[in-house]
């Protein structure tokens, strides 16, 4: 193995062993870590979207910021910066969110579901991969967001005292009034059932995420960029450290008794081959013309990327979308609208792929 791949390969090894062990302590089968479904289950716990079976706050991705900033700090690479097409990129992570929840996952998922041996997850994998490769078409033609600034020190620090202002009404429970029939009012709301109640301990689930978000921020571990580089490139270490990921999480399932192979009976899955695979072409082609998979973007706007955080706040809003207007999937299948919504934000992606080209 080369010597460049060293720190790829070993973020994704412990990220996969992170996930496995989170599974045990747990969370959903096959979600120890997934970026859209957390992020989802959060916006619902604020009460954005009123599927009561997906509410908690994640602490996990609260510690990925969290992880993020102090990398970034430790490693003098915590550097403000935005202004690069905010609007475009906060349709690029609300469609990207709607595909995922299409699929059921992020990539991340995509490939945990993979190591625990639902293999509905190839077609999403193979739709993601889809989606990339259209993705590479419009960058080699020029496409751009544009070049972002350096923008002032506070604006680089919002999403971390978000993510802290979130952390903290998790912990403390804290309540609003009382509702008409004089039962307590929180500002939180948390399953008591489905996804949204299965989760491990809350201190569990945050040093999780700020590990990972340590190892995240300095591998610059990204499931999207692994596949670009890889073909735009020919530079494969990313790749590497993705397939270590997924070798790490399967390994340990095995080793937990976790790994179920088989297409039906699937945590939080259906078995829709054709919409497992275009769920995932919409976000494959959203997170490659936005630079980057969601863990990535969460990231990023940890180490004081703005528009990062505008795309992670359009992947919130595309979970509220998806879910007050039914195009989010279940385990019985998708929804009656979610093709409409599918096509809709491929056609966004691709007249967005090509009319925003740097010329020259």
């Amino acid at each position: 193995m080369r010597r460049i791949a060293f720190i790829p390969v070993a973020a994704g090894i412990v990220i996969g062993i992170t996930a496995s062990l989170l599974v045990m302590f747990g969370n959903p089968g096959n979600m120890g870590v997934c970026v859209a479904c957390f992020t989802r289950d959060t916006v619902g716990a604020l009460g954005f979207h009123r599927a009561g079976i997906v509410q908690y706050i994640r602490p996990e991705i609260l510690g990925f910021i969290i992880g993020a900033l102090i990398s970034a700090m430790l490693f003098r690479e915590f550097k403000p910066r935005a202004g690069s097409t905010p609007f475009a990129r906060f349709f690029l992570g609300m469609f990207a969110m709607i595909g995922a929840l299409v699929f059921l996952g992020c990539p991340w998922r995509a490939y945990l579901r993979l190591a625990g041996g639902d293999w509905n997850a190839i077609a999403g994998i193979a739709g993601l991969v889809c989606g990339v490769l259209i993705g590479i078409f419009f960058l080699k033609r020029g496409f751009s967001l544009g070049r972002n600034r350096k923008t002032f020190m506070f604006a680089g620090y919002l999403m971390p005292i978000l993510a802290v202002g979130l952390l903290i009404l998790l912990i403390t429970g804290i309540q609003f009034g009382k509702t008409p029939e004089g039962n307590p009012a929180p500002p939180v709301f948390f399953s008591s059932s489905g996804p949204g109640s299965q989760h491990a301990p809350l201190i569990i689930s945050l040093i999780a995420g700020i590990v990972i978000g340590i190892i995240a921020q300095k591998s610059r571990f990204c499931t999207i960029a692994a596949i670009r580089d890889t073909v735009l490139l020919k530079d494969g270490h990313l790749l590497q450290g993705v397939i270590a990921f997924i070798i790490a999480a399967f390994v340990t399932n095995l080793f937990l008794g976790q790994f179920h192979p088989g297409f039906e009976g699937q945590p939080v899955a259906h078995t829709n081959t054709l919409w497992n695979f275009l769920g995932m072409v919409l976000s494959g082609l959203a997170f490659t013309l936005a630079g980057g998979c969601p863990g990535r973007q969460l990231i990023l706007s940890g180490e004081g990327d703005s528009d990062a955080a505008v795309f992670v706040a359009g992947m919130a809003a595309g979970a509220a979308v998806a879910h007050n207007f039914s195009l989010a999937s279940s385990g019985a299948g998708i929804t009656s609208f979610a093709p409409y919504a599918v096509f809709i934000g491929l056609a966004f992606c691709v007249i967005l792929g090509f009319t925003m080209r740097e010329r020259g």
